[in-house]
């Protein structure tokens, strides 16, 4: 008898609420976040994300300077703003390229067909944005990801999203060139984005 009561404990686990956008943004509205926290909801979960070193800083101050001058008025780039994914996914991409609006989205964050490209840049957050985040925007569908790995010396660039992944992968390095899918004349070398 004591062994079926315990068994009945060990399956009794405690259930996981999901919050919603709209209850991340009603806690944000009630001062649960102050401004400057640094959080975003990913899957439902209100994750913390780490601390900007000056490395990533400047990995993002130079996309943003190289994509700003190379695009000009043909897209929106955002610099660490939100973007919806669906009703529990809320993420800031370091960078997204979104098309062109003459709202520069100021009625309402971009969703996944806006997003032209995102870009991760990523310090010590390698290992969570291959993990968390790349599995995330492949399952909502964003056309392509670029994931500048700072201690690797590298771009991982990932395209043709599907709900298991992306289906294509490169990995480039100092010599190589890549142009966005939705931009193919306008081509980057990997050592300006790397710095």
């Amino acid at each position: 008898m004591a062994r079926a009561a315990h068994d009945a404990q060990a399956v009794t686990l405690p259930t996981r609420r999901r919050f919603t956008i709209d209850d991340y943004h009603r806690m944000g509205e009630a001062g649960i976040f102050q401004e400057d926290d640094r959080v975003e909801l990913l899957d439902g979960e209100i994750v913390e994300m780490s601390p900007i070193g000056t490395r990533h800083t400047g990995g993002v101050n130079r996309l943003t300077a190289l994509f700003t001058r190379r695009l000009g008025r043909r897209a929106v780039v955002s610099v660490q703003n939100p973007i919806i994914l669906d009703d529990y996914s809320e993420p800031q991409p370091d960078l997204t390229i979104l098309a062109a609006r003459s709202d520069f989205y100021s009625t309402a964050h971009p969703r996944p067909p806006d997003v032209l490209l995102a870009i991760e840049v990523s310090d010590s957050s390698v290992s969570y944005d291959r993990s968390i985040k790349l599995g995330l925007y492949a399952r909502r569908h964003l056309r392509e990801l670029w994931l500048l790995d700072l201690p690797g010396k590298a771009l991982d660039v990932y395209r043709r999203p599907t709900a298991s992944g992306y289906r294509e992968h490169q990995r480039l390095v100092r010599g190589r060139r890549i142009a966005p899918l939705a931009f193919p004349r306008v081509h980057f070398r990997v050592a300006d984005i790397l710095g």
